[in-house]
């Protein structure tokens, strides 16, 4: 199986209609996603030493980090939009073999930096609320 581009793992947002369709976060260089699991444990005397997990139990979240050089797009300023404001919306995952997720995320940290000469550049960090799930 040949290696997927990272240039095709791309962060979307809806765009408020209904149903929704996701645009593109333009301009983003890296993109990172971790999905995090907390545990149930449930070990008792008849483990015989070892660690016993409850399968499906414990909050699970999915969260995403971006980077990018800021264009001004329609897509990065609902982002913005959204950092202000404190809410939710709808995000979409999208990898080069055609898999996606799909999630209701809050926008954690917005970060812009630029120099001088320089193009300006941000950072982003989104947090799952709710499930996310294959599309």
């Amino acid at each position: 199986m040949p290696a997927q581009s990272g240039a095709a793992f791309l962060l979307k947002i809806a765009d408020g209609a209904s149903p929704p369709a996701f645009q593109t976060i333009a301009g983003l260089r890296t993109t990172q996603m971790s999905i995090n699991g907390d545990t149930v444990v449930v070990t008792h005397k008849q483990s015989g030493g070892w660690r016993d997990l409850l399968s499906g139990a414990g909050t699970r979240s999915v969260s995403v980090s971006a980077a990018g050089i800021f264009l001004g797009s329609t897509a990065e300023n609902m982002v913005r939009a959204h950092a202000l404001a404190g809410t939710l919306d709808d995000y979409e995952l999208s990898f080069e073999d055609g898999a996606k997720l799909r999630g209701r995320f809050l926008v954690q940290r917005l970060d812009y930096a630029g120099d001088f000469n320089g193009e300006r550049s941000y950072t982003l960090q989104l947090e799952s609320s709710g499930p996310v799930i294959p599309a």
